[in-house]
């Protein structure tokens, strides 16, 4: 199965935004963009929220019949490993192999030796035809990169071979993400990551590295845009590299994870990934969920009360919500409103303060990320809180839609 030159993963946390995911897709569609829709959905999330995997292959389902969608569209086991793999096997076509907790173990003396002996050829300066600078390293360096990531690949390779086993026909797609490392992937590691990836032959058509610079969840990018820039670009360049020197599939290309709401970077990428002629993978995950939220504020009434109880709940359980994604979020407590005067505000101050609009004087990056992590808040309401996107879907759907086709694709695709 191939994953074509641009896609976008859609997460849903509820599982009722699907239709107006895909009609974001189908409006791309109509402007000569083709993008695939990955609707993603990690392990946590599904323990959180009470649902299955086979869930949000129904929710696909149903929206594609909905439009009669002939484009392609896949389902992602986000950010999996071997404990939890065995839940998305039947219901997955995507699988996001997370790496992250095995980088810095080491693998054995021999197989690290084996490994740089292989690619001893890549030892100095390697030149790479897109861009002038070229990559130099040492036996000394790969050593260390050796020794930091090789057992990690490793393991990806077992989960690889586990989904291949079960999955038989290679209907099904490889993403690799490291992007919640302590440290990012620099240009040199990148190039041998991706030489481990080709010597342990995961068939690999995403990766996600930690890029330099802030990927906090729901906000804008935090860095150096000018560093940023040049790492982006040293990055797609070993990418093409690698498909050719490493045979690598033809279809690999950078996942940005944690992408949603960078709109500082969004015309940088444009730019690059035009100038490579090559794709990109980007995700979205939380914001549906922020837009769901906007649009119930919006919408009074119970809307109003649902979203302010849920913000009254995060403010207070505040360390609870963050410890599980404390490497992807900077929130400061002293920075966000008080409780007692968000129960005051009107549905529109509300959406203001949540709304990722710099420009706007109300809007506040620390209210947005805790509310970002407040949908475990939303779910433990149960049929409450899902019956309300039920009663005020017109207003949300519409948000929904809005927010990934004019916020998202236009600037990275268009």
């Amino acid at each position: 199965m191939k994953l074509q030159k641009y896609s976008i993963g859609t997460g849903d946390r509820f599982g009722c935004q699907g239709k107006a995911q895909l009609k974001a897709i189908i409006k791309a569609q109509e402007q000569g963009i083709d993008i695939a829709i990955v609707w993603n959905k990690s392990h946590r999330e599904h323990l959180i929220t009470k649902t299955m995997p086979d869930d949000v292959l129904r929710e696909a389902q149903a929206a594609v019949r909905e439009f009669n969608w002939k484009g392609n569209y896949f389902i992602d086991a986000d950010h999996i490993d071997a404990s939890n793999v065995d839940l998305f096997i039947n219901s997955s076509n995507y699988f996001t192999l997370d790496i992250t907790k095995y980088i810095g173990k080491k693998s054995s003396d021999i197989e690290i030796k084996r490994f740089i002996d292989n690619y001893r050829q890549y030892l100095g300066n390697i030149s790479l035809p897109l861009i002038k600078e070229p990559l130099i390293s040492d036996r000394k360096q790969v050593k260390e990169i050796a020794e930091t990531y090789l057992f990690a690949i490793k393991k990806a390779s077992e989960l690889y071979q586990k989904i291949e086993n079960n999955k038989k026909q290679n209907n099904f797609v490889i993403e690799i993400s490291m992007d919640e490392a302590s440290d990012p992937q620099f240009p040199v590691d990148f190039l041998f990551i991706l030489a481990a990836i080709a010597h342990e032959n995961i068939p690999v058509q995403a990766i996600a590295p930690k890029f330099i610079g802030k990927f906090h969840k729901g906000v804008d990018y935090d860095g150096d845009i000018e560093q940023f820039a040049k790492h982006f670009k040293i990055l797609l360049a070993i990418v093409e590299f690698a498909k050719q020197e490493f045979l690598l599939p033809d279809s690999l290309k950078l996942s940005i994870h944690s992408g949603s709401d960078k709109f500082a970077i969004y015309k940088i990428i444009n730019a690059e990934i035009k100038h490579f002629d090559t794709g990109i993978h980007l995700k979205t995950a939380g914001t549906t969920w922020l837009e769901e939220l906007n649009g119930l504020a919006i919408s009074g009434n119970e809307g109003l009360e649902i979203a302010k109880e849920i913000y009254l709940n995060a403010y207070e359980r505040l360390d609870e919500l963050c410890e599980p994604y404390s490497s992807v979020i900077d929130i400061n407590k002293q920075k966000l409103p008080n409780p007692i005067e968000v129960n005051k505000w009107t549905g529109e101050k509300f959406a203001r303060t949540l709304t990722h609009d710099k420009s706007c004087p109300d809007y506040n990056m620390h209210f947005r990320q805790l509310l970002h992590l407040g949908y475990k808040i939303a779910a433990e309401m149960g049929f409450r809180y899902k019956n309300a996107l039920k009663i005020y879907s017109k207003i949300i759907n519409k948000k929904v839609t809005r927010n990934i086709f004019e916020r998202h694709i236009k600037p990275l695709f268009l």
